[in-house]
């Protein structure tokens, strides 16, 4: 198991920028990628963008790619969500999750392990 904890959100106002951090612990020498994914009030948990560890391949929703760059820092166990030119349908709760499996990278259902979110609110 990889126990998971975000940081890194708050409010921003539209066009602004956030980064996000996940510092992972626990059995991480097995993950295979890591994932970061969002969820709105009403809405679904959706993808946002994910990194696989070996090849290093990223992967970002349509809604964010050119905005959003997900990078990871071995040597501390970490994964970044970058934020740029931020608009208010970003708001949501954004989740980190990991994964030992071998999929899409897209889908929640690949994913094990999860944190207890960060809140992000983007106003206009």
């Amino acid at each position: 198991q990889v126990q998971l904890v975000e940081s890194g959100g708050g409010l921003v106002q539209a066009g602004g920028s956030l980064r996000l951090s996940c510092v992972a612990s626990g059995r991480t020498f097995s993950l295979s990628a890591m994932a970061w994914f969002r969820q709105a009030p009403g809405k679904e948990r959706e993808f946002a963008a994910a990194i696989n560890w070996s090849p290093i391949i990223t992967y970002y929703a349509d809604s964010v790619k050119g905005r959003f760059t997900v990078s990871r820092d071995n040597a501390k166990n970490m994964v970044y969500l970058q934020m740029n030119s931020l608009k208010p349908e970003d708001t949501a709760v954004y989740y980190c999750a990991a994964t030992t499996n071998y999929g899409s990278r897209r889908s929640r259902l690949e994913y094990d392990d999860w944190g207890q979110g960060t809140q992000v609110t983007v106003s206009s």
